[in-house]
């Protein structure tokens, strides 16, 4: 299965590497992820496409980018971490809930 990166640019990391480029933004996101390629995708997806969950630490609502939520819905536990906007953190995806769901993210 082959990585891709959100942004399309050529990783900095190996692709072993938990993210392509360990430089953050200031809101402490990395500036770019892992994701599947088109290709991967276009497999067509396990689970349905959502692009909003909600931290249960800090109820905080997350919308994330349209390559990370496709990546999700193809293979739901492809990451074992994901980001809080409110917390400026990455924590394990079994915090997180889809929002409007009780289905955790990642499963």
């Amino acid at each position: 299965m082959s990585r891709c990166t959100v942004t399309g640019k050529p990783a900095l990391n190996p692709e072993d590497a938990s993210v392509p480029n360990f430089e953050k933004r200031p809101d402490g996101q990395y500036v770019d992820h892992w994701v599947l390629c088109e290709e991967e995708i276009a497999r067509g997806f396990v689970r349905p496409l959502r692009k909003t969950y909600i931290h249960e630490k800090c109820s905080s609502i997350t919308t994330i980018p349209a390559p990370i939520a496709a990546t999700y819905a193809r293979n739901p536990q492809y990451y074992g971490s994901t980001f809080c906007c409110a917390c400026g953190d990455y924590f394990l995806v079994a915090e997180f809930l889809w929002f409007g769901t009780n289905v955790r993210v990642g499963s």
